[in-house]
């Protein structure tokens, strides 16, 4: 999918005051895109809902609650209190929690283990309603790994809430985006977050489609009665149907079932889906059929994953990329099933190196694991283990070659890049020493790289990497970026050009020189370029993160231009993110 320069320059041009504020009645009626099935957005007929809650998010003074209801432990003991009348009134405020234990609004987020979050001020003084605008236009997965990890750290971490939002629904739209980038988890982190007195109807929606991308439809189960007041769906009162029954109350749930069936085909896979997870309480198992189903949606893999229902491998292909990547996260799938998709999310940044090794160790120790899958975890083993550097680079080049598809051997290169740091630098390995350095930098492994600056030819492919990966490397010389661009196809060498660039590795004058030479307009501006530029200048690392997956909406690297890799690696570096920058351009080069 091409990255269009008109959808950029609309995008980014929302950043300007006159476009915002020609949009702004857009934020407050726009709602999220549904992935559920036909049916399951439109209101069933039902009551009219009563008022939904003030969206301001200042917070409230305890009520104190009257009641004549005998509460437990509140009478003397030994007195009774029918003997002498009406209870007396009770302050159930008195177990309701102080408001400053309460979660503010004014910043949400949560702090991945091991992840350095991004500062609160992220995104600087940029518009709120602009912000969520960008987000929820913005069509990921997008192309770059590196971007997509800067991306998911920006939306999860605890940032302030913009002035003119409701933090409810600036949760729910960071939520929203993340779910499309296929970060399930991170998602549900982010909602969590908001205490459930807060919500609103946009929160309620995304933590319903974060249950079924996270295959945890018990997730709703605390809210799933006051949603289904404030909106009356369908899909709102099968959750209440199934939350029934896993709370153990099967008559309840068949009720709930036959109201939220309403006047829809009872045999239907979405009705009967609802059922299975209803009966997960107690009931008697429902059979699913695929065979006549020629669509998946996040209503079908989200139930069918939460009950042992496997989903045919056809259908993935009638839904984006992303449900792959929910696929790798389920933890009620076996490694094995989780396998593929795992190392499409690897590549997408979803999932971590560490993480595939540990799902191969897993596939290893299962019996029943494919012998194409088991072969792979033995050769994995060996990458690490191997008797010697020969063996090692046997079984680590056995894994490079093995995948068919670009995506997936990059995804190899991510898998072996902590095995790649076993093998000493020397230079009897030069034939491999690319490689080694590509699988090393795909993980961000840049420490051990540099070992092997001695060894790789100058000029060549992994010395250009290990160039735009040294922090202290000095300006690159013109004859030897000629010495590059004698060995690099054209699309390398303008991609190198706009990295180096970018990183402030090669002077003005040579800029201009080869940019002339390559066609490469890195001086060229638009709406996109400006905003980006101006987003770096503030030191405001969210934006310039939002921006940058703005610049790269495509499923491809083949999409993505030297003149938008040069103005986002240039911006992450403004911004205070080098090492953000350095793996971007890295990335570039290795998977053009």
């Amino acid at each position: 999918m091409k990255t269009s320069p008109t959808r950029i320059a609309i995008l980014s041009g929302l950043l300007g005051c006159a476009a915002i504020t020609a949009l702004m009645p857009a934020v407050a009626q726009d709602t999220p895109e549904s992935l559920l099935p036909p049916g399951f957005d439109n209101p069933a007929p039902a009551p009219a809902p009563p008022p939904t809650r003030p969206a301001d998010s200042a917070p409230r003074p305890a009520a104190t609650t009257t009641t004549t209801e005998s509460v437990p432990g509140d009478a003397p003991a030994g007195n009774s209190t029918a003997a002498e009348g009406p209870a007396a009134p009770v302050d159930l405020s008195r177990y309701e929690m102080p408001d400053y234990a309460k979660r503010t609004l004014d910043r949400v987020g949560v702090v991945a283990s091991g992840n350095q979050p991004f500062p609160a001020n992220a995104f600087g003084r940029t518009d709120g309603k602009a912000l969520m605008i960008l987000m929820h236009r913005l069509d990921a997965p997008v192309a770059s790994r590196w971007i997509s990890i800067a991306l998911r750290r920006a939306l999860q971490s605890p940032i302030d809430t913009p002035q003119g939002v409701n933090g409810a629904d600036y949760a729910a739209e960071r939520a929203w985006l993340l779910l499309r980038m296929g970060e399930s988890n991170a998602a549900r982190a982010v909602i969590q977050e908001v205490d459930t007195e807060n919500y609103t109807p946009m929160l309620y929606r995304i933590a319903l489609q974060s249950s079924l991308a996270s295959a945890d439809p018990g997730m709703v189960c605390p809210i799933a009665d006051t949603a289904a007041e404030m909106l009356p769906e369908r899909g709102w009162k099968m959750a209440q149907a199934w939350c029934a029954g896993l709370g153990g109350q099967p008559s309840k749930a068949q009720q709930l079932l036959s109201r939220a069936r309403g006047g829809t085909d009872q045999g239907s896979i979405d009705n009967l889906l609802g059922e299975k997870v209803a009966g997960a309480g107690g009931r008697s198992a429902v059979t699913i059929e695929w065979d006549a189903v020629t669509q998946l949606n996040s209503w079908r893999w989200g139930l069918a994953t939460a009950t042992g229902e496997a989903v045919p491998d056809r259908l993935y292909a009638t839904v984006g990329p992303q449900v792959r990547y929910w696929q790798a996260l389920a933890p009620t799938l076996s490694a094995q099933a989780r396998l593929r998709s795992a190392e499409l999310a690897a590549a997408q940044g979803v999932f971590s190196n560490a993480g595939l090794v540990s799902l191969y160790s897993e596939i290893e120790a299962e019996e029943e694991a494919s012998s194409a899958s088991v072969a792979a975890a033995r050769d994995l083993r060996t990458a690490y283990t191997g008797a010697d550097a020969a063996a090692r680079i046997a079984a680590l080049k056995t894994l490079w070659n093995g995948p068919e598809s670009q995506r997936e051997r990059y995804a190899r290169l991510i898998l072996t890049a902590r095995a790649a740091t076993k093998i000493p630098a020397n230079a009897e390995l030069a034939e491999d020493a690319d490689q080694l350095v590509a699988s090393m930098l795909s993980a961000g492994l840049v420490e051990p790289s540099l070992n092997w600056r001695g060894v790789v030819a100058k000029g060549g492919y992994g010395w250009m990497l290990l160039e735009l990966a040294d922090p202290a490397a000095a300006v690159m010389r013109s004859a030897d970026f000629d010495s590059y661009r004698g060995s690099a196809s054209r699309r390398h060498s303008q991609l190198a050009l706009a990295a180096l660039a970018g990183l402030g590795k090669m002077s003005e004058s040579d800029v201009r020189r080869y940019a002339q030479a390559l066609e490469v307009q890195v001086g060229g501006v638009n709406s996109w370029t400006r905003a980006i530029d101006r987003a770096a200048q503030a030191g405001d690392p969210g934006t310039v993160a939002l921006l940058a997956a703005v610049g790269m909406q495509s499923r491809s690297w083949a999409a993505v231009t030297p003149e938008a890799l040069f103005h986002v690696v240039a911006a992450f570096r403004a911004a205070g993110m080098p090492d953000y920058a350095r793996m971007i351009a890295i990335e570039a080069i290795t998977r053009a």
